[in-house]
């Protein structure tokens, strides 16, 4: 009688990175129903979490050393329906504009523009590592493009009086998914060293966002996407003299 044959048996904490993915892409979908139902700011809030969950999991992979090929088409699947479909149909919804289908062809313009851009990096990332540079992206990552495509609805969040102008938001729109397929160089975490003995101040400046994101969530986040696009104008314009 012939021996079963072994199967390759793995450990169960591999799973680990895809996962988050998974929990990510959940967070994505969920965010899309309460937008359906009209609860933008739990929308928001789960689209930002599918963003602080695509930060983990790639991370983990590589300290867990279980990255696959499986695991990168995954993530890359995930960053769409979080980062193209859920930002774009949350805005859409949110802007009460079944009477203008101007903006449902800006959101799929937003939409598109998110597929390029993650297929563009997708290409750049099969790369020997020799000839990329991982300390620059090319254009606006996906998450932050998702995180500037709802800068109107923290601006409505914390200007609930204010007015609503749809021709703004389609504009405004169109200008992140430029931004997104753009060669406009934006920093990477991953190139950023610091050293050992500001550690501290690093972590206290952490607290100190912390803190602000939960007593003032909205008009924190409208900041922080002020001071990315400053960034990304800053970049641009070096670029631009370079060449």
């Amino acid at each position: 009688m012939e021996p079963r044959p072994v199967r390759d048996r793995m450990p169960l904490w591999r799973l680990l990175p895809n996962l988050v993915t998974v929990a990510a892409i959940c967070a994505g979908l969920t965010a899309i129903r309460f937008a359906a139902l009209g609860q933008y700011h739990l929308s928001v809030v789960l689209i930002l979490v599918a963003a602080v969950l695509d930060a983990v999991d790639g991370r983990l992979a590589r300290m867990l050393r279980s990255e696959s090929e499986i695991g990168a088409e995954l993530d890359s699947l995930a960053d769409f329906v979080n980062f193209g479909v859920a930002p774009g149909l949350t805005l859409y919804f949110w802007s009460q504009a079944e009477a203008r289908p101007l903006l449902w062809a800006v959101v799929l313009v937003f939409a598109i523009a998110c597929v390029l851009r993650l297929a563009r990096f997708n290409v750049g990332a099969r790369r020997p590592r020799e000839e990329r540079d991982d300390s620059l992206f090319v254009g606006v990552p996906a998450p932050a493009g998702a995180t500037l495509a709802l800068a109107p609805v923290f601006l409505a969040a914390a200007w609930p009086a204010g007015p609503r102008p749809v021709i703004l938001v389609e504009a405004y729109l169109l200008l992140v998914a430029f931004l997104m397929i753009s060669r406009v160089p934006t920093p990477s975490t991953k190139a950023m060293r610091i050293r050992a003995e500001h550690a501290k101040y690093v972590l206290v400046g952490f607290v100190a966002l912390l803190a602000l994101v939960v007593s003032f969530p909205w008009v924190t986040l409208l900041l922080l996407c002020a001071v990315y696009l400053g960034v990304v104008a800053w970049s641009a314009v070096r670029r631009s003299r370079r060449a």
